[in-house]
């Protein structure tokens, strides 16, 4: 078709000869019309980043309620943790109120239009119990179940269950060794749904269960390879020199995380320094390095007062997690009905991380005249859209079942789960101005396309 021929005209800088009298006459370029697109620096909330809130449970009857949740989105916040403590169930199995209360606080979570870290321990004191390894083999395997109905709403889950906090220390039943700290994420990485992430508490214990510092990478991300399904949490983030004991070798575990969290997340809260505290400079560097994705926004709140005071509080809220911007676009105005549409779009990741939850992403055409939608799904894993690095969607969509018409094109990335693809709260919105719809949850790609009669 002639559009089509076009188009190839437009993109690949080609040049047709044509003439009636038979002699060739060059056809002049012409640029092909780009859109560019404008940085918004507001503030907004999007699934699976930036800071989140700190909720706990210690038995049936602690339910979360919505009026703890309700209003976070309007905050700007998307995450919670929930830490249940299984402080009852020490030397029995957990009881089915229990069981039932952890899946009504998903329920809780998911229509709140948020999502949850999870993490399970026996005790919340320094001196307190844990339970012994076969008690906690159990505990996973009763938890599976709920968690694994539930993984639409739980962004990762940390390790937890040994030790106080279920923080991988001191435990009073000897699971700080290697051989049981890999039983424990052991089955918890069989039991899981294997697209549930899991994140321990310092890289050394990683490289120990795995034995190997050498970092995951493409070859094995996003598989259902063990290694591949485990990050890192870090729960006295800037501290000190090595926070507490998270880094053993600091600059080569910094190194290591660096590579990981380009597949799998890290991230936690601060804790009292040890020394100075993190100005912003320091927070930065730090949350770059290691590619932050969400942080507590309520521990330990010195620190967090101070970036405020210094006015960076706001950069680290936009730039927590993954911050995808639309850089400029090649999409064609005309298109025959039957043809494949050729569009470019650009975007660049102005977060400190990457996605690490796989999302659909669509070109939805709606009609002008009726407000009727076309997506057409693209080929393409967000995800791979890394920190500072430059990404290219470029497609042929088949425009399959379309009617003649002008549309107006969108851009839009919802969550892969069915309970969740239409949920407005869940699609994940573009940092550009004039961009969001808010009632469909798509972003506007500011161009039209009219559909031709074949």
């Amino acid at each position: 078709m002639f559009h089509g021929i076009l188009w190839m005209i437009l993109v690949g800088g080609l040049s047709l000869g044509c003439s009636d009298s038979g002699t060739d006459e060059e056809v002049p370029e012409i640029e092909p019309k780009g859109i560019t697109y404008e940085e918004s620096q507001e503030v907004f909330p999007n699934p699976e980043r930036g800071f989140y809130d700190h909720t706990e449970a210690h038995g049936p009857g602690d339910d979360l309620t919505p009026g703890q949740v309700g209003s976070l989105k309007s905050e700007n916040v998307s995450l919670i943790i929930r830490v249940y403590y299984l402080g009852d169930y020490k030397d029995s199995p957990i009881d089915e109120a229990m069981l039932e209360m952890i899946n009504s606080d998903m329920e809780t979570v998911r229509d709140a239009g948020i999502k949850a870290i999870l993490r399970f321990a026996y005790t919340n004191e320094m001196e307190g119990e844990d339970a012994p390894l076969e008690t906690v083999e159990g505990h996973v395997e009763q938890l599976a179940p709920v968690l694994n109905s539930n993984k639409d709403v739980i962004a990762f889950i940390q390790a937890g269950f040994i030790g106080p906090w279920g923080e991988w220390h001191n435990s009073s039943n000897g699971l700080t060794t290697v051989e049981n700290e890999r039983k424990v994420l052991f089955k918890l990485l069989e039991v899981l749904s294997s697209d549930l992430l899991v994140q321990v508490r310092t890289p050394g214990a990683k490289q120990r269960i795995f034995e190997t510092a050498e970092p995951i990478g493409e070859a094995i991300a996003y598989t259902d390879e063990f290694r591949a399904r485990v990050g890192h949490h870090n729960d006295c983030f800037m501290a000190g020199v090595d926070d507490y004991g998270t880094y053993g070798n600091i600059e080569a575990e910094k190194a290591y995380i660096s590579q990981e969290a380009l597949y799998v997340p890290t991230g936690g809260e601060t804790c009292p320094p040890q020394g100075d505290y993190p100005d912003c400079a320091k927070a930065r560097e730090e949350m770059k390095l290691l590619r932050w994705t969400y942080l507590n926004r309520d521990y330990y709140l010195p620190v967090i007062s101070g970036w405020k005071d210094a006015g960076c509080l706001d950069e680290f809220k936009r730039r927590l997690g993954y911050r995808l911007v639309l850089e400029s676009a090649i999409l064609p105005e005309e298109v025959d009905q039957g043809d494949n549409y050729s569009l470019q779009i650009n975007l660049t990741n102005k977060g400190f991380a990457p996605l690490y939850k796989s999302k659909t992403t669509s070109l939805v055409l709606v009609n002008k005249a009726s407000g009727e939608e076309y997506p057409f799904e693209l080929a393409v894993d967000l995800r791979e859209v890394k920190p500072g690095v430059p990404y290219t969607i470029e497609q042929e969509v088949e425009l399959t079942g379309i009617l003649v018409g002008t549309y107006d094109l969108y851009l839009e990335i919802t969550d892969e789960s069915e309970k969740l693809e239409n949920r407005v709260g869940y699609k994940v919105r573009l940092a550009n101005k004039d961009s969001w719809d808010a009632e469909s949850g798509m972003n506007k790609l500011q161009q039209q396309v009219t559909v031709l009669a074949d």
